[in-house]
């Protein structure tokens, strides 16, 4: 089925481009034939020319047909040049420039497009008629570009819907395996969790069942993460403050004691619409960068300050630091300076904080072997 639509549409497309190529072809040979006519009308008014130049009597004897012709011309523009002695223009017709220079530059410009007309008697050539294009002509001429000009954005636009809908098939099927990995990891979650009942009735230490339940509520998070890939997330009023500590507080337990945590917050309460497991997602995404930036080994600092009606949650590392030039492309997908990973974290990031809670995520500064430091704005609610 599937390939009967892409057959389909490359038929259409090819179709299209023909019809287009038609179209430029029947301009083209229009415009030439039209061109021809053109120039056997000038022909024609040459003749003319030449019988009234030509008559002994110009007061007697003159033919009214030719007089006719010589005056049915409206639109070409054209120089009659005396070619009897020095350089004079016997005749002007349909041009407003009155200037010697500017009419050899114009004498010019006729001979590239048409080839001048010679008008011959007794054997000499007396005059010389030198003539451009007409305006509805020389529209006809630029015709063919406006046609490819429309081609073009035609190609565009069709490439843009192409790769566009095969994005939306992508992020269809990426949306369909992530609910999929969460309705799987479902199902050992809730055997785990009948386990940990076990071990309790098993009297074992209560530290150990602790961390064992902190870690089953972690999975339990992750799931309900990748559950809502594809849907848009609910907002619900939020302590942010608490809510950073808390993704804080479990990666601290969970990193190598090389790495000295610090947070810090100018307020305890600083309010904002979230949503929690999203927002979850973001910071350990950060807190992970900057472990993987740092090698293991280094300070991770959160700070959260509150100014007016922003937050501010900034995510500051000691590590190999990046250049300026790497300050947008770290958050596009596929992305990454390390040999391993598909460069999704920070992508994701970016759209949990800009596109689902209407918030900015950027690098605010960073030096080459002197650290990072990420920074997160949200509007804040009462």
């Amino acid at each position: 089925m599937q390939q009967n639509k892409n057959t389909f549409r490359w038929l259409i497309i090819s179709i299209s481009f023909l019809l287009v190529a038609l179209i430029l072809w029947n301009t083209y040979q229009f415009f030439q034939n039209f061109k021809e006519e053109e120039r056997s009308k000038m022909k024609i008014w040459s003749n003319a020319f030449n019988d009234v130049y030509n008559n002994p009597d110009l007061n007697v004897n003159i033919n009214p047909l030719s007089l006719t012709i010589l005056q049915s011309n409206n639109t070409t523009p054209m120089i009659v040049e005396n070619n009897v002695g020095e350089f004079e223009i016997s005749n002007i017709k349909n041009i407003k420039v009155t200037d010697t220079t500017k009419i050899k530059q114009l004498i010019l410009q006729f001979k590239n497009e048409n080839k001048p007309i010679e008008v011959v008697y007794n054997n000499a050539v007396i005059t010389t008629v030198y003539y451009g294009n007409s305006p509805l002509l020389t529209k006809l001429k630029y015709y063919p570009l406006a046609l490819l000009l429309i081609l073009l954005l035609f190609s565009i636009g069709l490439y843009f819907y192409y790769k566009s809908t095969k994005n939306a098939a992508q992020n269809k099927l990426w949306a369909g395996m992530a609910k999929e990995t969460a309705h799987q990891i479902g199902t050992p979650l809730s055997s785990l969790m009948g386990w940990i009942e076990i071990l309790k009735m098993e009297n074992v230490a209560e530290d150990t069942i602790t961390e064992m339940t902190k870690d089953i509520n972690r999975l339990e998070t992750i799931t309900e993460r990748f559950s809502k890939i594809g849907s848009t997330p609910k907002l619900e009023r939020k302590n942010i403050v608490l809510e950073t500590q808390n993704t804080f507080n479990y990666l601290k337990t969970r990193t190598s004691r090389l790495i000295n945590f610090t947070f810090e917050t100018t307020d305890d309460e600083i309010y904002c619409q979230l949503n929690s497991q999203l927002y979850s997602w973001t910071i350990e995404n950060l807190v992970k960068n900057a472990i993987d930036a740092m090698k293991g080994k280094g300070t991770l600092q959160i700070s959260i300050k509150q100014l007016e009606d922003t937050v501010f949650i900034q995510v500051k590392d000691t590590g190999k630091g990046m250049a300026k030039t790497e300050f947008k492309k770290i958050f596009e997908p596929g992305f990454t300076t390390k040999k391993r990973g598909w460069g999704l974290g920070l992508s994701l990031a970016k759209r949990i904080i800009e596109d689902y809670h209407n918030g900015y995520i950027y690098v605010l500064n960073s030096d080459i072997d002197n650290g990072t430091t990420f920074q997160i704005t949200l509007k804040t609610i009462v």
